[in-house]
């Protein structure tokens, strides 16, 4: 396909990117450890580390993993929310020739277990709040060596004050055993007196296997290579550039990190994105804190915001929110779920920063496409591929369809994972003969090449025969005053088949079922207004606040029966 999106390219944005210019993900962190030796690299709870720092503790780690007697290649599990420690860990993993397994540290032991065995995880790095959680399971799987963080262990002084708060005031930490574990900073000691070996590693070493939020059924670890990391952080580094340079002058890239590294949006976006750019990544290890993260932002002035709809929204309403200052805010990056107009207005109002929405998978390490970093009004799409990435919108068959008509997005290039690992036959059917990677997302693609996602094939809702997509209606529910946010599902329907059946969060409490149906038909087909209303205190979400409707669908098929 010709790439039409090409002409509304920024000035200055490339066409292609060469990632050929790294062998590895680690040429690339290790040249910026060098280059911004004495720059802050992390800060988490007003200590920061320097790139220097995180040179030679990486080291340090790595040196004490190789070891242990790990082969190349073996993959060593990480398990931390944003705290210092989650960027060391992964620089040592990666610079010993190791892969890292990323894995949500709020996972009960039956998803910790399926991750582990599945990887075939040899090591785990775990922060001490979570390890009663590897202790339930750690005989079952391949771990044999453990090393237990803890909140404090990276803040000096300090730290020794966070780790009594954490364990025996706030009982953060419940009880675990896990014989034969090591602390981190012990680990890092006796790696500082081994001699580390630096691997060759090649484009086509595994770096992260990124498993899929499960939201499609059982849990795959996405395989991403070295050249398909790298490939990401030069596209993503390349799109932002036009928005970077212009005024105010900024001396060092300042990004909040309020997603979880351990998801890729984060991993890619704030951590390696701001090391390539030898930034600075603000760690806010508990986002649900609201009022904590404000504080924590008055601090400083930030620069880049990358951030889901939700998180976007909890924030506007703090009441402090709006007396920050964000004179300095050049990039607001939404992804992970479909931002809503209402939401993207009213951060323009109270930031002037536009959000600048952007589509990816943890398959393609993560970004695909993305609306221009300089926008200046909100679109409803996804935007155009980032460079070197192609979108075609297929039919079931693989056929590529017409501009303008509803289709699966698929995608090429050389972000997209080598394949699910060790499950060749789910690969099979994500991918197409000519190589593209089906996303199980449909989207619609205009003349200029921009992308708008009308729904996951699974959400789709079929009322009489018509095809609802619930991101719509969603849309207009949450754009009604009275309401915080919302949710909607089909379910089973005598007459129609399916019927569309909203969950909605209140603003005001004396919203009513009537209210918001009645506000639905001045702006829905009547066969898209949803039949049933259900008023809930919360939503169930991931931990990166994206609202599980599967979980919602699985709930009424449980009381159904």
């Amino acid at each position: 396909m010709e790439r039409i999106w090409l002409k509304q390219y920024p000035p200055g944005v490339p066409a292609d990117i060469e990632p050929t210019q790294y062998a590895s993900l680690v040429d690339l962190l290790e040249e910026s450890f060098t280059k911004f030796a004495d720059r802050k690299a992390f800060i988490c709870m007003d200590k920061s580390i320097s790139y220097r720092d995180l040179d030679q503790m990486s080291v340090a780690l790595a040196a004490y993993l190789q070891g242990r007697g790990l082969q190349r290649g073996a993959r060593v599990a990480i398990m931390m929310p944003n705290v210092l420690q989650y960027p060391v860990a992964t620089a040592a993993v990666l610079r010993a020739g190791f892969a890292v397994v990323n894995v949500n540290p709020l996972y009960t032991p039956r998803e910790l277990e399926h991750q582990l065995k599945d990887s075939g995880a040899e090591a785990i790095i775990v922060l001490e709040n979570f390890a009663h959680t590897v202790e339930q399971v750690i005989a079952k799987t391949s771990v044999k060596h453990i090393i237990v963080a803890s909140m404090g262990d990276l803040l000096g002084f300090k730290g020794v004050i966070v780790n009594l708060v954490v364990r025996r005031v706030k009982k953060m930490v419940p009880a675990w055993s896990l014989p034969g574990a090591v602390s981190f900073n012990d680990a890092l000691s006796a790696g500082r007196g081994m001699t580390f070996n630096k691997p060759k590693l090649s484009p086509g070493d595994v770096a992260f296997l990124q498993y899929t939020g499960g939201t499609t059924g059982v849990s795959k670890g996405a395989t991403l290579l070295h050249r398909n990391i790298v490939a990401n952080v030069l596209q993503n580094d390349a799109w932002l550039q036009p928005a970077l340079a212009a005024p105010p002058h900024v001396d060092q890239l300042m990004i909040v990190c309020a997603l979880p590294l351990y998801h890729i949006f984060a991993l890619t976006a704030c951590y390696l994105l701001a090391v390539r750019a030898g930034g600075c990544n603000l760690l806010i290890p508990n986002p649900r804190d609201i009022a904590g993260f404000v504080k924590e932002l008055a601090k400083y002035q930030v620069n880049s915001f990358p951030a889901v709809n939700t998180l976007y929204n909890g924030l506007m309403h703090h009441p402090d929110f709006k007396k920050l200052d964000f004179s300095k805010l050049k990039i607001s990056n939404g992804g992970g779920m479909a931002v809503q107009r209402p939401v993207a207005e009213q951060w323009k109002a109270v930031t002037g920063c536009f959000i600048a929405e952007g589509y990816g998978l943890s398959e393609t390490s993560p970004t695909l496409t993305c609306n221009p970093a300089t926008t200046t009004e909100f679109s409803g799409s996804i935007g155009i591929p980032v460079p070197s990435t192609y979108i075609s919108i297929r039919d079931d068959d693989g056929n590529e369809l017409p501009l303008g008509q509803a289709g699966e997005i698929c995608a090429k290039g050389p972000q997209v994972m080598s394949g699910y690992w060790n499950r060749p036959e789910e690969t099979a059917k994500v991918m197409t003969a000519d190589g593209y990677f089906r996303t199980g997302d449909i989207g619609v693609m205009d003349e200029k090449g921009y992308t708008k996602i009308v729904d996951r094939k699974k959400d789709m809702i079929l009322v009489s025969g018509f095809n609802v997509y619930p991101n719509e209606i969603e849309e207009v529910i949450a754009s009604h005053p009275g309401v915080l946010e919302c949710a909607v599902i089909g379910i089973p329907d005598s007459k129609s088949g399916e019927a569309v059946k909203a969950f909605v969060v209140k603003k005001d409490p004396n919203l009513t079922a009537e209210a918001v149906i009645k506000f639905c038909q001045e702006q829905l087909t009547g066969y898209k207004v949803p039949k049933h209303i259900e008023f809930r205190t919360d939503l169930p979400k991931t931990n990166v606040g994206k609202i599980l409707r599967r979980q919602l669908r699985d709930e009424k098929k449980a009381e159904a029966a």
